[in-house]
């Protein structure tokens, strides 16, 4: 759940708004859990947009509450699981490819 300060970033464009996917704002005023009011700003800070948008529109990648980055693992897992199944799964196989292309690091 998103919370008041937390750093989103959309994951759709917005028809007839100067914002697309990937572009970040700040979370300004909670709606309950149905909206979020978000101030979008471009690199320079300087104010894109201020709208409400809804969690299927977004993800949060830093979280005001611990003062960090949210993981890129669970920025990912966050975007696969607004996919279809099917969708999803392809993400799953490239992903694997990867792997199999960059064996991940092995601690041990």
């Amino acid at each position: 759940m998103a919370e008041l300060g937390d750093v989103v970033e959309l994951i759709v464009n917005l028809p007839n708004r100067p914002l697309r996917a990937g572009v970040q704002g700040t979370i300004v005023h909670c709606h309950g859990e149905s909206a979020y009011e978000v101030e979008f700003i471009n690199e320079e800070g300087e104010t894109l947009d201020w709208l409400a948008v809804k969690p299927a529109q977004f993800i949060v990648v830093w979280q005001a509450k611990t003062q960090e980055w949210v993981p890129l693992a669970e920025q990912t897992a966050a975007l696969v699981g607004q996919l279809t199944p099917e969708i999803a799964k392809e993400v799953l196989d490239f992903a694997r490819f990867l792997v199999g292309r960059y064996p991940p690091l092995v601690t041990t």
